[in-house]
């Protein structure tokens, strides 16, 4: 088998622009909730490995649970800032009273 010289990328090396395209990379939509845009994407139950406390609902979100994170499509600061107050959601909770 042929060997890869490609540098390998290890978790956690604090590439933001890595972590940003990552994310931006997955199904994704973008929804208006109270008139301001939100992106919003699926996270499947064997991609949730870390436990997230829910906005909507303060009840935490337990690994192995699909669920969305949602982040602000419209911010002034950019997508930079906009994706680091991304949250985590059960569906449901978004279904029924996303933020404004």
């Amino acid at each position: 088998m042929p060997r890869n010289n490609r540098p390998h990328r290890r978790a956690g090396d604090g590439d933001e622009e890595a972590d940003l395209s990552r994310l931006l990379a997955g199904w994704r939509r973008t929804e208006t909730r109270r008139g301001r845009e939100w992106n919003v994407q699926p996270v499947s139950a064997a991609s949730a490995v870390k436990e997230y406390a829910c906005p909507g609902c303060s009840v935490p979100i337990a690994p192995g649970t699909a669920h969305l994170v949602t982040w602000r499509a419209d911010g002034v600061m950019g997508d930079s800032s906009d994706l680091a107050a991304r949250r985590h959601w059960h569906t449901h909770c978004w279904t029924i009273g996303a933020p404004g």
